[in-house]
């Protein structure tokens, strides 16, 4: 029984009720069954917590099941990203299945059912068969096929199989209720002709289970005790159901369908088949674009995976679809971040610092704090020399009282360094300052512990020695959408909300601490973000991507709109 103080999500009520009732804890097995046709997204993140943080908590296996039962759009590319996705958010499977490894046993079950008299091949085209369903409020009617003999339903489904027929021309459909109120019912197709190649069992079947046969079906098989799905799959409940009823026996464990809301995020889509479109269409530079909602675009982007668990979590489960503000996503990898990324320093927008009273060819190690977060992360040396890189936004030649930065005739603390006072500017023909001059106390050196070094100074800013400063580029990523819900209007193309100013590449400037970052870590430039290195580092150029801000920007844009 679960002994968390918080209260009990729906789905876990009902888990809790079964055991009551006198469901065998030890029967608990709960599966996550992607289908391989794209890359996992945030979307999946809920439903995989979901089904692992349930075996976590009841001691219970989960299956990684493929529901791979549509050779024309999946591939062993989208198998091999779903397994590294799902081990990345830090969860192990206790099988790994497929739908595929049950073809022949669908077929086997497939056959019964026509020998049953609960299933028929009929070779009506599609655009009949639709008009024959009828409307929600209209029963439909019965196919001219469906009273096929028991035999020659037989003969054709193995001619089916064998290859014999084009695609389209004939189907397996299962004979239940034409005028049932839930359309689903109405004779629902349980095969299809596809003649591809399947990416398991490559051309060893020319047809292929439809996703509501096999799936159910797939769940008994693994002796699943609870198949948790999508709202959408809710008016799928009673076919799920009925398929298992012509299978089930009493000896085993029967599966129970169990939906919850799926939870979408502003200012993105998590369709595939529109993720799909922005790859194709090279609106991304691929399904690990940063900017992309794909689990492994948000890996590159720098998003841990505690802080995706602590997102699921803190989101819950429902039983009401609503949308979820990206920003508390940023949050949980901003406060999950904060604790585990080591302080460097970087300039980004720079302009050049020369403090004219510290000796020329003159260079210092300067002692810095990695995290102070974390008391084991340690410290490291930074270079200081006479001539630094700053932000520009850090220097205002005519500021006033409330400008605690950098500017004439006033104070500031150079972050881990010492005290300067702007002196003087150069600029070029457009007015554009070029180089600011400062003068340093030579005795406020940061934790020397002079009396000058304890003056209370108002603003720190940090900077970059310029001979040492090493030269990378920096893609400064902004939300793909504009508006936060692309999906929300159906007459209008989600693609029309595209953001044009979602990514900048800039040349930044780092500290030499960087120079031998590899792909995937994670840094806070200080006072800027939280920055990740890009995969398309190497060996002549490093390559940063902004994580996320150190605080929530974006609010404040749209509070002035």
């Amino acid at each position: 029984m679960l002994t968390e103080e918080r209260s009990l999500n729906f789905i876990e009520q009902i888990i809790e009720e079964d055991l009551a009732n006198g469901f065998p804890k030890d029967k608990l097995r709960f599966r996550f069954p992607p289908e391989p046709n794209g890359y996992l997204h945030i979307g999946h993140a809920s439903s995989i917590c979901l089904n692992f943080g349930l075996g976590l908590r009841y001691n219970a296996p989960v299956n990684l099941r493929f529901d791979d039962t549509n050779p024309a759009k999946e591939e062993q590319e989208f198998v091999d990203a779903i397994k590294k996705d799902v081990e990345w958010l830090g969860y192990t499977w206790a099988e790994e299945r497929y739908a595929s490894d049950y073809f022949q046993e669908l077929y086997d079950w497939a056959v019964q059912f026509i020998k049953k008299g609960v299933a028929y091949v009929d070779s009506q085209s599609s655009d009949d068969m639709a008009k024959q369903k009828g409307t929600p409020s209209q029963p439909g009617t019965n196919s001219p096929h469906r009273d096929r003999s028991v035999e020659e339903n037989l003969e054709l489904f193995e001619k089916m199989k064998q290859g014999e027929f084009a695609e389209g021309t004939y189907v397996l459909r299962a004979k239940i209720d034409m005028a049932s109120p839930n359309m689903l019912m109405r004779d629902p197709i349980m095969y299809r002709i596809l003649q591809k190649s399947h990416h398991r069992t490559g051309t060893t079947w020319s047809i292929y289970p439809m996703y509501d046969w096999a799936h159910g079906e797939s769940d008994y098989i693994e002796a699943v005790s609870h198949s948790l799905c999508t709202l959408e799959f809710a008016m799928h409940r009673e076919l799920y159901d009925w398929f298992l009823d012509q299978v089930y026996d009493n000896t085993l464990t029967r599966p129970k369908q169990r939906e919850f809301a799926r939870r979408n995020l502003s200012h993105t889509v998590v369709s595939k088949r529109k993720l799909l479109q922005l790859v194709e269409e090279k609106y991304v530079t691929g399904w690990d674009d940063p900017r992309m909602s794909t689990l492994s675009g948000m890996r590159r982007r720098g998003y841990t995976a505690a802080a995706i668990r602590n997102f699921a979590d803190t989101i819950g489960i429902a039983k009401r679809q609503n949308l979820i503000d990206v920003s508390l996503l940023e949050f949980c990898v901003r406060e999950d971040l904060n604790k585990t990324a080591p302080r460097v320093m970087a300039v980004l927008d720079p302009v050049k610092l020369v403090i004219t009273n510290y000796p020329e060819g003159k260079e210092e190690w300067l002692e810095a704090e990695n995290n102070p977060e974390d008391e084991l992360a340690g410290s490291r040396e930074v270079p200081f020399s006479r001539e630094l890189y700053i932000e520009r936004e850090d220097f205002m030649e005519n500021a006033n009282n409330k400008y605690f930065r950098l500017t004439l005739g006033k104070e500031v603390r150079l972050k881990n360094a010492y005290i300067i006072k702007g002196e003087s500017v150069v600029k070029d023909a457009d007015g554009t300052i070029t180089e600011i001059h400062a003068t340093y106390d030579t005795d406020s050196k940061s934790g020397s512990g002079t009396e000058a070094s304890l003056r209370k100074i108002k603003g720190t800013i940090h900077w970059v020695s310029v001979p040492h400063a090493i030269k990378a580029e920096v893609r400064i990523y902004d939300r793909l959408f504009t508006h936060e819900n692309p999906d929300g209007d159906k007459d209008v193309d989600f693609k029309e909300y595209i953001n044009p100013d979602s990514l900048q590449v800039i040349t930044g400037y780092l500290e030499p601490s960087l120079k031998s970052a590899e792909a995937g870590e994670r840094v806070q430039f200080q006072r800027l973000g939280y920055f990740c290195v890009d995969k398309d580092t190497n060996a002549e150029q490093i390559v940063f991507n902004k994580t996320v801000g150190l605080r929530d920007t974006w609010a404040k844009v749209e509070s002035k709109e």
